[in-house]
């Protein structure tokens, strides 16, 4: 055997366990991200309104950086999907599918937990 023969060999093992390491740090690095992300998304117990529901009880939730959100009351859910700061695009879930809101949520100036639709004078807040 020459000696390149068990040099390349043994180089050749030496990546294979490195490559294993690597894998493996990425991977329970991936998994520490989820449980963060996971952990940061919990959702909040919040006092919620809508013009049509009135006051409820409801679960708040952020589901992205932009500021988009969930709340889900005892009978409905509400989801306000953020197109450009300060403007919304609204979904309604009474146990089945997601439905559009008619219209553009707007962030109210003199409430801000409260989104406003001037296409069907409609409201969502949630404190």
């Amino acid at each position: 055997m020459s000696c390149y023969f068990v040099l390349a060999q043994w180089a050749r093992g030496r990546a294979a366990v490195t490559n294993r390491r690597l894998s493996m740090i990425a991977t329970l690095a991936g998994a520490g991200l989820l449980i963060l992300g996971h952990a940061g998304a919990q959702a909040k117990p919040a006092d919620c309104y809508s013009s049509d529901d009135g006051y409820f009880d409801c679960d708040f939730q952020m589901t992205d950086s932009a500021g988009s959100f969930t709340i889900t009351g005892p009978d409905v859910t509400y989801i306000l999907v953020i197109d450009s700061p300060g403007y919304a695009s609204g979904f309604v879930n009474l146990g089945h599918r997601n439905v559009p809101l008619p219209g553009t949520y707007v962030r109210e100036r003199g409430d801000p937990a409260c989104w406003s639709s001037a296409a069907t004078d409609t409201r969502i807040c949630a404190w």
